[in-house]
């Protein structure tokens, strides 16, 4: 019982942390929906992902090998593209692929026109949003639910970790959603944090895949290199917003001189 205990806390501590880019996408893609709807969009949408989670668990566990091996296509075109595409490759690349369209579509809607004659956007509906959320939070459940089975094999022990994380990850969603409300500036690092995960999961489905572009073997980017570009990106924007507000604060200095003087 208590080497199950111990599992159940690595587990859990292993599903926050591979957990980090789905709490960042649900707490962006809520935003799309109405202010009065998005706690609750967060919730059930994570609610609902929880139980497919585990019945995704439970299907796995009884066909991981297919999932993993099983070549549903493959592309020989020598010297342009090769690959064999399996059902986990196919999921993740199609969901990175989604990710970083939508990053890229939030990040050219900012830049797109001036603040000034920005209106305010159409809020998406909520059903299409917990939809979003729930198919997006399988697509990141993979690596976690076989990184869960390769240390145990106790079905109540991993169905337990995902409930779990689950309400962990709903309290930290609405925190994560209000430091960004009231934080604006830090939306846009918020969705270059995203880009960075879409192109993890390109990277990653296309390993899984084996694939070659132009002769070029796709690898992927591992956890380490994620966190250390996410710590990069951090730094800059912290930088960057400190030495705008010293900027901004010896401007205002000189404007009160000048206006002392005459």
């Amino acid at each position: 019982m208590l080497d199950h205990l111990f599992t159940l806390f690595m587990l859990v501590l292993l599903q926050a942390v591979l957990g980090f880019d789905n709490l960042l996408y649900i707490s962006l893609e809520s935003k799309r929906a109405p202010e009065a709807d998005r706690a609750r969009v967060r919730r059930l949408g994570i609610g609902l992902a929880i139980v497919l989670r585990i019945v995704l668990l439970f299907v796995l566990i009884n066909v991981v090998e297919w999932a993993k091996t099983r070549t549903l296509f493959g592309a020989h075109w020598d010297g342009v593209v090769v690959g064999e595409f399996t059902f986990h490759s196919v999921i993740v690349l199609a969901g990175g692929a989604f990710i970083l369209y939508t990053a890229t579509k939030e990040i050219m809607h900012m830049i797109a026109l001036p603040q000034a004659e920005e209106g305010p956007k159409a809020a998406t509906s909520p059903n299409r949003i917990i939809a979003m959320i729930v198919v997006m939070n399988l697509v990141f459940s993979f690596d976690s639910i076989l990184s869960a089975m390769a240390l145990t094999e106790v079905f109540w022990v991993m169905a337990l970790a995902i409930v779990i994380s689950g309400v962990l990850m709903i309290v930290m969603a609405d925190r994560v959603s209000s430091f960004l409300a009231k934080n604006r500036m830090y939306e846009v690092l918020g969705l270059f944090v995203l880009f960075i995960v879409g192109v993890m999961l390109v990277t990653e489905g296309g390993h899984l895949a084996h694939l070659e572009l132009f002769g070029n073997e796709v690898h992927a980017m591992t956890k380490t290199t994620f966190y250390f570009v996410i710590f990069v990106l951090a730094a800059t924007d912290l930088v960057q917003s400190r030495y705008e507000k010293k900027l901004l604060g010896q401007k205002l200095k000189k404007d009160i001189e000048a206006a002392v003087k005459d």
